[in-house]
């Protein structure tokens, strides 16, 4: 009898055993969306608040703060300067050197992009370090590209570890302390790696997988440029610059070729679209891809150049600023078992508003041209 309670007690314990193992596994796995305290709607104690300062450390729910952080509200002005605020009633400012940081539970060897909206305030050149250690990247946020002053900006990274913070640093020192950006509604969103196929070499060539787009916004989600060895939010394809960055929007919001994604290259020739594709020497192959206006009051004469191998395509679209998209076509040979794929908008486009605006970039494909007549067939 005692043997048998023994085996029955041994029992419960694995099953428990195995019961905390799932639990810890599926806890591990974080949920794409707004990252808790995200919009930091929840607000600090008035106790920890000197003023717009916030003082204490752990002060803000969910997230940890260093250096001089400010607490702002909707409508609150700095001399004679509306401070924006990005989504509800509350967003952070950071001041020289300050940061704000929290912890992630993630999968580890996967790959996430974060996506969060920032304003410059009386700063004229100002940058985000976004950091997820060993990762860490840097965002400028000098141009502005909506009318209302602040954009969304997208970062990636590779989850090295389960437990990780993610860390936004202002780097900047200014006379005025309180000149550093505003930051608000951050979230998250596991990336897949979306495979090439005997139908295109392109991987992504919809732009389908990309960064967290926050549904209730209308403005898209900026790609800053981004070093070679960076994971990029739209991967496999990197966006080429140097402060310039591209646009990522939705069907829901914009006027969208195919599928529910595109890109609208908003920064002229300063950001180009890139991604490299295995190619054979010798072999003829064919581009194709479409080049059209979001529908978002983008007017004027817009046209894309298409690099591949040695040889180019410029595409030129007359937009109305309504939506409407025309194909583009080139047939190359490749040189070389890698081949880099290249769109740059070749024009600079202003919306009445004077915010920068551009040729939207979708349903990119590279075939070879056997292989594409077969599907013609």
């Amino acid at each position: 009898m005692r043997r048998k309670t023994e085996m029955v007690r041994s029992t419960c314990c694995v099953v428990l055993l195995l019961l905390l193992s799932v639990a810890a596994r599926s806890a591990s796995a974080i949920m794409d969306g707004l990252l808790p305290n995200g919009n930091f709607e929840e607000a600090p104690d008035k106790s920890q608040l000197n003023g717009t300062r916030v003082i204490g450390r752990y002060a803000i729910p969910q997230w940890e703060i260093s250096g001089f952080v400010e607490y702002i509200g909707s409508g609150q002005m700095q001399g004679d300067m509306l401070l924006p605020v990005p989504e509800g009633a509350y967003a952070v400012r950071l001041g020289n050197e300050a940061s704000i940081q929290q912890r992630l539970t993630l999968t580890r060897g996967m790959h996430y992009s974060v996506t969060f909206s920032a304003a410059r305030t009386c700063a004229q050149s100002e940058l985000l370090n976004i950091t997820v250690t060993p990762e860490i990247g840097e965002v400028p946020i000098q141009t502005v590209y909506t009318s209302s002053g602040w954009d969304s900006y997208s970062w990636a990274f590779k989850a090295r570890r389960s437990d990780m913070s993610l860390i936004v640093h202002n780097p900047g020192v200014t006379d005025d302390a309180a000149c550093g950006p505003l930051i608000d509604s951050f979230a998250i969103k596991t990336l897949q790696s979306p495979p090439s196929t005997k139908d295109n070499l392109l991987k992504n060539g919809g732009f389908e997988e990309g960064p967290y787009i926050f549904p209730n916004t209308s403005w898209g989600v900026l790609v800053p440029p981004m070093d070679e060895d960076d994971y990029s939010p739209l991967s496999p394809w990197t966006i080429m610059g140097y402060t310039k960055s591209v646009k990522y929007v939705d069907a829901a919001h914009y006027a969208v070729p195919g599928g529910a994604r595109a890109v609208e290259l908003v920064a002229g020739m300063e950001a180009a679209l890139v991604q490299e594709v295995c190619t054979v020497p010798g072999r003829s192959y064919r581009l194709e891809f479409s080049v059209g206006d979001a529908g978002d009051g983008c007017v004027g004469s817009m046209s894309v150049q298409a690099y591949v191998s040695h040889g180019s395509v410029k595409v030129p679209y007359e937009s109305q600023g309504r939506g409407g998209n025309k194909r583009g076509v080139l047939e190359f040979t490749a040189t070389d078992k890698r081949t880099r794929v290249v769109f740059v908008s070749m024009a600079y486009t202003m919306k009445p508003d004077g915010t920068l605006c551009g040729p939207v970039v979708d349903d990119a494909s590279v075939v070879g041209v056997h292989s594409h007549r077969r599907l013609l067939l």
